[in-house]
């Protein structure tokens, strides 16, 4: 089924609202998923002290944080392969079960973490403990991520599928806010030393917590409708799923993969690795950094939510041509404060954190370009590959790129994407007109 097709279906099916039990599922999807990518993204907050403690003192600091990248990007280059197998079982066995697992994946490494010895204890065996448990943390948000949006979507009636995705995409960014939240905390709460001897495990101490109770609260959810209907119907993919994606849905791939690509560079660069760049390259002091970075990830929540809202109204193509547009003035328009003083940080950390939430309705675009016989592996295996090759590569690309071009590097990276992003919309509009 075409983009197009499925837009026009959904647009007759009746305008029901969402109901008490879609609300439920709704919160319940979004506060799991909150708590759960809080555990994956709170590395990213810490990667300086970090490099100092998980390699040898005498490190450069840049070439420190590049080999702390590179940890952080394992995590997504390892995110297909559990993207793959969760989605396959997902489609054949079921949405839910895949939706707790991948949690409860989550939860034992970013534990581990909290408790892992430091170079100064064990040597070098210390940032390859520090590798696995990330790459084990990375397989199980590959499931997570593509998962809960599929699990959403599916509960929802088809015409709030927009709002639905960006619902519980606005819940993953409460986990990137969290995140900031705490590392604002431990940073004005603890001295540099006390942070570096014993501050740095507690995040990912408490994060192993929330991981378990968010375990715990999907035990409240049910499968979704439509894999029910499909399992009575006896309409299951035979065989395997990812092989029927990339014979007859080639062209859903490519268009998931380049807005993917889109939605890595504004996460990645504009929530997750601005509040350290600010303070390498624009020398902001930490609680400011992490300030405007709470600010930021609060006005992300809400983009995602209002691009939800007007993808339902508008269309996925052209909000998605607005957001992004909207995306490309916002990251400069941070960069070039910083770059003149950083005056008006806060105010506009905050504008480029709403922009960044076209990613609300990136989902919600891919979720139905697929069928749902193979929607949980195609969209997965589109989202996971795309993530992990510009995802995973962004943190050490953007450091390079810093090094070589100079401190507006970041804007113009996530400018290109930007650019990505309003060619595959125009390409989807002109494709529902076919």
């Amino acid at each position: 089924m075409t983009l197009a097709a499925t837009e026009l279906s959904n647009s007759r099916l009746s305008e029901r609202a969402l109901d008490r039990r879609d609300v439920r599922t709704l919160a319940l999807a979004a506060l799991g998923g909150a708590l759960e990518f809080y555990d994956f993204v709170v590395f990213v907050f810490f990667t300086i002290p970090l490099g100092h403690l998980f390699f040898p003192k005498d490190t450069p600091t840049w070439l420190g944080q590049l080999q702390l990248y590179g940890i952080f990007a394992a995590g997504y280059l390892a995110r297909p392969l559990g993207g793959v197998v969760m989605a396959h079982y997902g489609d054949t066995l079921g949405r839910k079960k895949m939706f707790t697992l991948s949690v409860f994946l989550m939860a034992l490494p970013t534990l581990g973490i909290g408790l892992l010895p430091v170079y100064a204890q064990i040597g070098m065996l210390a940032p390859l403990l520090l590798l696995l448990l990330r790459i084990v943390q990375g397989i199980a948000v590959g499931g997570e991520v593509p998962g809960a949006w599929v699990f959403v979507a599916e509960h929802v009636p088809p015409q709030r599928i927009g709002f639905a995705c960006a619902s519980l995409t606005s819940g993953l960014t409460v986990g990137i806010l969290i995140g900031s939240l705490v590392a604002a905390a431990i940073n004005r709460g603890l001295a540099p030393a006390e942070v570096l001897a014993w501050g740095w495990r507690l995040p990912f101490l408490v994060g192993g917590v929330f991981g378990f109770f968010a375990v715990w609260l999907r035990r409240w959810l049910s499968e979704t409708p439509v894999f029910e209907a499909m399992h009575a119907r006896r309409e299951l993919v035979s065989g395997l799923p990812l092989k029927q994606v990339l014979q007859r849905h080639l062209p859903s791939v490519l268009l998931s993969m380049s807005v993917t690509w889109m939605l890595t560079a504004a996460i990645v660069v504009i929530i997750l690795l601005t509040p350290s760049r600010v303070q390498l390259d624009f020398h902001i002091e930490p609680t400011r950094a992490f300030l405007g970075n709470s600010v930021a990830s609060f006005a992300l929540g809400l983009g995602c939510l209002f691009y939800g809202w007007l993808a339902d109204r508008l269309g996925y193509a052209r909000t998605l041509l607005l957001g992004a547009i909207g995306l490309l003035l916002g990251s400069y328009a941070l960069y070039l404060d910083l770059q003149a003083g950083a005056a008006h940080f806060v105010a506009l950390y905050a504008l480029a954190g709403f922009s960044v939430g076209v990613v609300g309705v990136v989902p919600a675009l891919m979720v139905v370009a697929f069928p749902p016989a193979v929607r949980f592996s195609g969209l997965s295996f589109s989202y996971n590959i795309a993530y992990a090759l510009f995802g995973g590569l962004t943190p050490p690309l953007i450091g390079l790129l810093v090094q070589r071009f100079g401190v507006l590097a970041p804007a113009h990276y996530v400018a290109m994407t930007a650019l990505i992003g309003i060619g595959a919309a125009i390409w989807s509009m002109r494709r529902s007109r076919q």
